[in-house]
């Protein structure tokens, strides 16, 4: 019996180091029907594309918890018809045309890390910071911010997606 009991201490203590730390500023209750848009999600990650990596997941989630009246922001390339990569440029732009469209809300945020940690597992290690504001007034009404890190055989995405998961629990809609 105290086999079994080491073992299930074991498997807890295990199943519980796949690190996750979140920080939330919990507040109103959304409405699902209201008109939200998705801006751009900053990367302050060294990896490329984490934040368009985000906003891919980030839209498919958002969706599954209800939210059908999703926009996201289209994205302009410059004049040239290069990718714009200024990430604070593309955020302006895709603000200021979400300003002249007729949304309640707006969802945006940061990617701080997405990697795989260096050593012989090379456990996938991802950190995203949300945010939800009104779109008239600015204010904003809900945030959160998290980390995780998975195991030596998880992807990075995947990983991203048990944290998003995680963080969007506490949004809530109604």
């Amino acid at each position: 019996m105290h086999l079994k009991r080491a073992v299930g201490l074991v498997f807890l203590l295990a199943l519980t180091s796949a690190c996750s730390v979140s920080q939330v500023q919990e507040g109103n209750l959304f409405p699902k029907k209201a008109r939200w848009v998705m801006l751009p999600i900053m990367n302050l990650a060294e990896a490329p594309q984490a934040g368009v990596r985000t906003e891919a997941i980030l839209a498919t989630h958002l969706r599954a918890i209800g939210l059908s009246n999703l926009d996201i922001y289209s994205y302009q390339p410059l004049k040239s018809g290069l990718p714009d990569l200024n990430e604070q440029h593309r955020y302006a732009a895709a603000l200021k045309q979400a300003k002249e469209s007729d949304y309640q809300y707006a969802i945006t945020g940061s990617v701080e890390e997405w990697r795989y940690k260096s050593g012989l597992d090379g456990e996938p290690a991802v950190g995203i910071s949300l945010r939800v504001f009104n779109m008239q007034t600015g204010q904003v009404l809900w945030s959160v911010s998290g980390s995780r890190t998975g195991w030596g055989y998880e992807s990075v995405t995947g990983t991203a997606n048990k944290l998003l998961n995680q963080l969007l629990g506490s949004l809530k809609l109604k």
